[in-house]
């Protein structure tokens, strides 16, 4: 029988598999347009999505995608670009400024393919009214360490944007639209996966206003004056566009979680789905997972995706899933027979190596026996550190998908 890391592995690993690119793209491309086609996109998955796209097109074809740094997949006609992601840079503003461009040449015959993935609403950057890169990047970091939902970020992220919040659709003359999205955020929600550039978008500059306010958040004076003006509004229709333009979900959470379910089950054990949209302070969640897992019958494994947050007061390393993970080491405080993962299914958490972290029963006897405070780490936000000095980060690279956190507590 397997050991308990290895089958949390094996679980993680096929929650990655059910949303990669070359699974759930080619059964979901539209059929050719009467004039010429376009891929345009953006996403730590965009690169791999292109090639599917690529790898299953007969006809003509050309475009432009925006991924991460180290996520880059060779392509032959669509053009692959990498830039800075979580916080944007030059290289993706050109990008967006040339992606815009692009699919503001088409015309009402034309097909747009649009491929969104999580990590787009940095990488897809373009500033609107008289916003600046550095602007834009002071906002990012801003919004990156306050502790806000996804949606709240994307919401103010779109009122700041001159492609995003629907207008990369408005942008395309009428032509054909049809969005794949791998989605990584709670609800699957087109409008907020990538900040919705090709949907319309139902929050406004209000909504925006109210989310810095909540944060306290010290924004530039030329961003808070676009917040203020007009032109900050995002189009809540998409005039012009053809009437069959179309989003399709492809990838999600949930399918994630039901590939890990099946696995465990071929292990005999008993998964249960809390849910796939958990939202919240890491180290929150983390103990109320510590409670239920404290509470549930040997051989069942508790499964859950969604998208935590940190609110960053220390000067540690880590993101959310590690964060999650020592949270939940600490609440478990040694408990026998549970065994834990928590990994971005991107395959990098937050901006470290890193996709999670591993928790084991012993985890807290081998940290006191290096000498190792879990709560000195906890509180400078250095859970990367942590589990780095104990060999229990995971660690396995970009993985070209991203369908959000994904958690798995073991209970033997």
């Amino acid at each position: 029988m397997n050991s308990p890391d290895v089958i949390l592995r094996k679980l993680f690993g096929a929650a990655v598999a059910s949303a990669q690119p070359a699974q759930c793209v080619p059964a979901n491309l539209p059929e050719p347009g009467s004039g010429r086609t376009l891929v345009v996109g953006a996403g730590k998955a965009a690169a791999a999505m292109a090639r599917a796209v690529e790898d299953h097109w007969s006809g003509d074809l050309s475009g432009l995608v925006i991924t991460r740094y180290g996520h880059g997949v060779p392509c032959q006609r669509i053009e692959v670009v990498e830039a800075s992601h979580p916080v944007p840079n030059a290289a993706g503003l050109t990008g967006a400024k040339r992606i815009l461009e692009r699919v503001s040449e088409a015309t009402a015959d034309d097909l747009v393919i649009v491929l969104m993935s999580g990590g787009a609403s940095a990488l897809l950057t373009l500033p609107a009214g008289d916003i600046t890169l550095e602007e834009k990047q002071e906002v990012n970091r801003a919004l990156l360490r306050s502790g806000a939902t996804i949606s709240e970020m994307n919401c103010v992220r779109k009122h700041l944007s001159a492609i995003k919040g629907g207008r990369l659709a408005q942008a395309a003359n009428g032509a054909r639209i049809v969005t794949l999205a791998i989605s990584d955020v709670p609800g699957d929600d087109f409008s907020i996966i990538g900040s919705g550039p090709t949907v319309p978008d139902l929050t406004s500059t209000a909504d925006a206003i109210a989310i810095v306010e909540k944060y306290g958040l010290n924004l530039p004076s030329s961003v808070a004056r676009h917040l203020a003006s007009e032109q900050a509004e995002t189009p809540n229709a998409i005039s012009g566009a053809h009437s069959d333009s179309k989003a399709v979900l492809i990838a999600a959470p949930e399918m994630a979680l039901t590939a890990a379910a099946e696995v465990a089950e071929s292990h005999d054990l008993a998964p249960i789905v809390i849910g796939d949209a958990i939202e919240g302070e890491a180290r929150d969640v983390a103990i109320d997972h510590a409670a239920q897992a404290a509470t549930a019958m040997p051989g069942c494994v508790i499964l859950s995706g969604g998208e935590l947050t940190v609110t960053i007061r220390g000067d540690g390393k880590g993101g959310p899933n590690a964060e999650y993970a020592l949270a939940l080491a600490m609440a478990l405080d040694g408990r026998p027979g549970v065994w834990a993962i928590a990994c971005d299914t991107d395959g990098i958490d937050g901006s470290e190596d890193n996709a999670g972290a591993m928790v084991q029963p012993d985890t807290l006897d081998r940290a006191k026996k290096q000498g190792l405070s879990p709560s000195e780490y906890l509180s400078r936000n250095d859970a990367y550190g942590f589990f780095s000095a104990l060999d229990d980060l995971v660690v396995c690279g970009p993985t070209l998908t991203n369908v959000n956190d994904f958690r798995a507590i073991l209970v033997t």
